[in-house]
């Protein structure tokens, strides 16, 4: 096995850089999100690790995360500021809206309306608008086309910072796609190595989150303008979805909003409606 090489990322280094940040990108780790959180107490608000070989990625649930070597990128972004515990709630979803907005600058095509094709159970009902290709799913899934692109894992370190951690598929062609459901940049219309199109993201990303940070510390308008961006970019408000809830039970609901915690707000079939926190949650269709 060729031994792999370490990613030099110069514009996602010197945005790091610029914020104060450090920036590790080895060639190769079982976690970014593990190494970050290893020496968080030490590393500054901003820093990342970074690689397109990551070996032992977890997400939610303690799911693990299939990253093939050198087409996808793992990155974790340390998170020091002083958030109340509601606002770090919204960090999943801050996360899943920066990397929304990096995943569309490198999309050509990225504001035009979705494509028709989509996952099966999926599908839309006449009369709707038309929405972006690229969107937020509730709480930190990023989509294009109805597929999964990115995954976001948010763990809080020993010190109380947060380690934001994000997977992107880069470049993994159609037919070596994890699942039916997952899409990678390149096959969505990105052009470029991985290199390149991990650089663009990470960068981006990088600058969205700490924006989206400064402003929820700083409050009024400025928090409430990061949330109604998330809201806006969430794909999965007005959708019927069915939610896995952690004492095992399911239901299927109408996905309503998010609320000011950042739960996802459901109606019942009884009408009745309600915030949920945590829940593993698949797009049915729209309500």
């Amino acid at each position: 096995m060729s031994t792999p090489e370490q990613p030099t990322l110069p514009l996602a280094r010197s945005v790091v850089a610029a914020a104060g940040g450090t920036f590790d990108a080895p060639a190769r780790t079982g976690s970014t999100n593990a190494d970050l959180l290893a020496v968080a107490v030490d590393r500054p608000h901003g820093s990342v690790v970074v690689t397109l070989d990551q070996t032992a990625g977890r997400g939610r649930l303690d799911r693990t995360w299939s990253a093939p070597a050198g087409q996808t990128l793992a990155l974790s972004l340390l998170v020091r500021a002083d958030l109340d515990d509601r606002d770090r709630g919204w960090l999943p979803l801050v996360a899943g809206l920066a990397m929304r907005d990096a995943v569309t600058a490198v999309l050509p095509d990225a504001d035009d309306v979705r494509r028709a094709s989509r996952p099966t159970g999926d599908q839309e009902t006449a009369g709707r608008t038309p929405e972006p290709r690229v969107l937020v799913k509730w709480p930190n899934d990023v989509l294009v086309d109805g597929r999964k692109v990115c995954g976001i894992l948010c763990q809080v370190a020993a010190d109380g910072s947060v380690v934001v951690g994000a997977g992107v598929n880069l470049t993994i062609p159609a037919d070596a796609l994890p699942t039916p459901t997952a899409t990678s940049l390149t096959v969505a219309g990105a052009t470029g190595g991985a290199a390149d199109l991990a650089d663009a993201v990470a960068s981006g990303f990088h600058t969205a989150v700490l924006e989206a940070v400064a402003a929820l510390v700083a409050g009024g308008a400025a928090a409430d303008g990061v949330r109604s961006r998330v809201r806006g970019a969430c794909g999965t408000i007005g959708r019927r979805v069915r939610l896995e809830l952690p004492d095992g039970s399911v239901t299927e609901a109408d996905a309503t909003g998010v609320d000011d915690d950042g739960r996802i707000t459901i109606r019942d079939r009884d009408g009745a409606e309600r915030g949920v926190a945590v829940g593993d949650l698949t797009h049915l269709r729209y309500a």
